[in-house]
């Protein structure tokens, strides 16, 4: 199943109409940038929490539309029995438009960028020291990819608990 595509500027119209905006992102997503009328409501927290009434509009968007696109049954369902529709291109879609956000830029990166960013860089160093310095270097970078491997198997990702309890990990208000 797939859910109707509103382009963003039908969105916005809809959602100054009445319609309901549900950004399915995650919080640390949403902290950072996030469309001024959009209520958060995470993905993994659906179905339940909506609400939703017959003869309402619910809108979904995510970061590009590829988790919204993805879950179109989950997010029908969770609309139920209100209609349903998706932002092309979610939030990415609606700055392309010329629609205000709100951001702020003192929240730090989204977790998973942060995760992208601590591997990428060991894998880098791990294969640098290993042809500049020792071979046993190349571990580092054998060892963070199984890490990866392991977290796309399990869905347990270490490196991203760990960076999650760091101090610039901490929320401001």
């Amino acid at each position: 199943m797939s859910l109707p595509l509103l382009s963003p500027r039908e969105a916005n119209a809809r959602i100054a109409e009445g319609a309901i905006l549900i950004d399915i992102r995650d919080s640390d997503e949403y902290a950072r940038e996030h469309i001024p009328a959009a209520r958060l409501v995470p993905l993994e927290t659906l179905p339940g929490g909506l609400n939703a009434q017959a003869g309402e509009t619910v809108i979904f968007h995510c970061q590009s539309g590829a988790r919204t696109s993805g879950n179109a049954d989950r997010l029908a369902q969770a609309a139920a029995p209100a209609r349903a529709f998706v932002v092309e291109g979610g939030i990415q879609g609606w700055k392309q438009a010329g629609l205000p956000t709100v951001e702020d830029r003192s929240q730090p990166l989204p977790l998973m960028r942060q995760v992208q960013i601590a591997a990428g860089l060991l894998i880098l160093c791990g294969v640098v020291l290993g042809y500049g310095v020792s071979s046993g270097f190349f571990l580092l970078s054998g060892f963070v990819g199984a890490g990866l491997l392991f977290a796309g198997v399990t869905g347990f990702c270490s490196m991203a608990r760990l960076l999650k309890v760091m101090p610039w990990n901490r929320r401001t208000s």
